[in-house]
């Protein structure tokens, strides 16, 4: 500790000359700064400051719009889910419509089939019923002009034949 105090320099010594130069140079430097430095350093921080609100200033203004947008896109789309529940009814009841109306369609057109077909099969037994009265006919006169040969008693022959002729027509 005593070279340090010693008078060759150590580093707690003192010099009065060296510490004057130290504060005429520090007021010197001091002095330039704040003429020279300091003005454009504040107004390159002015600056910034004022870039930096700016910019804070538009993002808000950005989140806001994007904000907005968003309400928007989401109320679109909302709008957009009910336009198409609305469509997708309307088409549900459309189908159903048209299918009610095909099955009521099919429901006629089968009825005027039934109804063509009973009458076609009237028609047809009545034909039948006709022919077959015919050939009823035709064998009792058969019968009959066989057992007018076998008898020769026309009045009983008639007889038979009317009562025959009479059951046919009852039946």
């Amino acid at each position: 500790m005593t070279f340090l105090l010693a008078g060759g320099g150590g580093l707690l010594s003192f010099n009065t000359g060296f510490a004057i130069w130290i504060l005429v140079s520090l007021i010197a430097f001091l002095f330039v700064m704040i003429k020279y430095a300091v003005p454009p350093i504040m107004t390159a921080l002015q600056e910034r400051e004022r870039n930096i609100k700016e910019s804070l200033e538009s993002a808000e203004q950005a989140i806001a719009k994007a904000e907005k947008i968003s309400k928007d896109n989401e109320k679109a789309l909302r709008d957009a889910e009910i336009k198409a529940q609305q469509i997708r009814k309307e088409a549900v009841e459309e189908a159903e419509l048209i299918r009610s109306e095909r099955i009521s369609k099919a429901k006629e057109e089968a009825a005027q089939l039934i109804e063509q077909a009973r009458a076609s099969i009237e028609q047809e037994k009545d034909q039948a019923l006709v022919e077959l009265r015919e050939e009823v006919a035709k064998l009792a006169v058969k019968s009959a002009s066989i057992i007018i040969d076998a008898e020769l008693d026309n009045a009983k022959n008639n007889k038979l034949v009317d009562n025959f002729l009479s059951d046919l027509n009852k039946n």
